[in-house]
């Protein structure tokens, strides 16, 4: 294994188990950013962009943002360490908020846009959190540290929905206006948990950056993990992004499709709290097998038909999909880096997991309002079907005494 099991002063036990319930708790309230602007994004943009195609392009800004902002976090996060990058992140959830709100106020298409490209930005933030977690404590429980800050969205699948469901209508005739002020307050009161945080400063050599990231990216473990943990998000972004507004044009209320993404949601964190112990117990590798499966199953089950059930029943498995496939990509990634290089790697397969989500994203809400519903269930067969066959093969590579483990690395 390529991560040493040196750790820096991480602190008491009880210290640390105070840092990941801190980093668990921001999560739950940074969520909900992601979850208003996945309920709202489509809906606004149909009633304010000039042509009904580009509907779902402030969610698809709003992945760019993540893919924009990742590389420079990780960046901040190596010269001043991670809190100082987590605090500009919250910034920019706070100017999400303000913005969107104006923007709907003045019903502005562009300043939407602009709107949900820093929310892009303080999203890539909060799911550097999980890798900030594995900072935080002794690498054999760095799995389930990684999983107990992802359980924190739980609260985000209750919190962002309800947040639309009672917010949306409180400033007539400006729908949804208010419900971007409280998420700002919101990214507030996160930045106040983050504050108290402790984390492991940058040594030196971290500083220095270890070796180059082409030698990393060129391992086959990193080309797998990056792989499927791009796959499990863009598919789950993919459907996402478009399950909203085809439950809308399918004839279900607003307040069902609130529901199903509160469920959804639910269903992309709720696994977390045994994830980590899953990973533990049979590896990462077969939990991103199983993680993918289900996404295979839910875009199945969105085939079988369009009433309200099935849409629940699609978003809830591609969660639970998404969660296995995606915390078992993030820890195979704990396992192609040195101490001193794991911001940039982590920054990189982010990078590589956001840019991968952004082809997906703007390609959803077209191919939805061109051919509906069904087609983008189908389209999202052929990526599911590359990272299961890269996934074997690095298991087969994995297996064979000829090559080794550490020469797949």
């Amino acid at each position: 294994m390529i991560a040493s099991t040196a750790v820096p002063d991480l602190g008491s036990r009880r210290e640390q188990r105070g840092t990941i319930i801190r980093l668990s708790l921001a999560q739950a309230l940074a969520g909900a950013n992601s979850t208003v602007i996945y309920a709202t994004g489509a809906i606004i943009g149909a009633a304010l962009a000039p042509d009904k195609a580009l509907a779902t392009l402030p969610i698809s800004v709003f992945v760019v943002g993540m893919a924009a902002c990742i590389l420079p976090t990780g960046l901040i996060a190596r010269r001043y360490g991670r809190r100082a990058a987590f605090l500009a992140g919250t910034a920019g959830g706070v100017l999400t908020g303000l913005l969107a709100a104006l923007a709907v106020v003045l019903g502005s298409f562009w300043l939407f846009c602009l709107a949900t490209f820093f929310g892009g930005a303080y999203a890539a933030v909060v799911l550097s959190f999980r890798f900030a977690a594995a900072d935080c404590i002794e690498p054999e429980w760095r799995p389930r540290a990684l999983s107990i800050v992802m359980a924190g969205g739980v609260a985000a699948g209750v919190v962002g929905p309800q947040l639309v469901t009672y917010t949306m209508d409180l400033w007539p005739p400006h729908m949804f206006a208010a419900t971007f002020l409280v998420q700002a307050l919101v990214a507030v009161l996160s930045a106040v948990v983050l504050a108290s945080v402790r984390l492991p400063m940058p040594t030196t050599a971290e500083r220095a950056g270890g070796r180059p990231l082409s030698v990393i990216a060129r391992q086959p473990l990193f080309i797998v993990a990056a792989t499927c943990g791009a796959v499990s998000y863009m598919l789950m972004n993919f459907l996402m992004t478009s399950a909203p507004l085809a439950m809308r044009m399918c004839g279900h209320s607003q307040e069902a499709s609130n529901l199903g993404l509160q469920w959804h949601v639910i269903a992309m964190y709720a696994p977390s709290f045994f994830t980590g112990h899953l990973i533990t117990r049979f590896g990462a590798g077969r939990v991103v097998a199983v993680g993918l499966a289900l996404i295979g199953i839910s875009a199945a089950v969105g085939l079988a038909g369009i009433d309200v059930a099935h849409f629940w029943a699609t978003l809830v498995l591609l969660g639970v999909g998404w969660n296995f496939g995606f915390i078992g990509a993030s820890a195979l990634v704990l396992e192609c880096h040195r101490p001193e290089e794991k911001t940039r790697v982590q920054a990189l397969n982010d990078f590589i997991v956001f840019g991968t989500m952004a082809v997906g994203s703007f390609s959803s809400g077209g191919l939805l309002t061109a051919y509906g519903w069904d087609m983008v269930l189908w389209v999202s067969f052929a990526p599911l079907a590359f990272a299961v066959i890269a996934l074997l093969l690095v298991a087969r590579l994995r297996r064979s005494p000829s090559i080794g483990k550490e020469a797949v690395r």
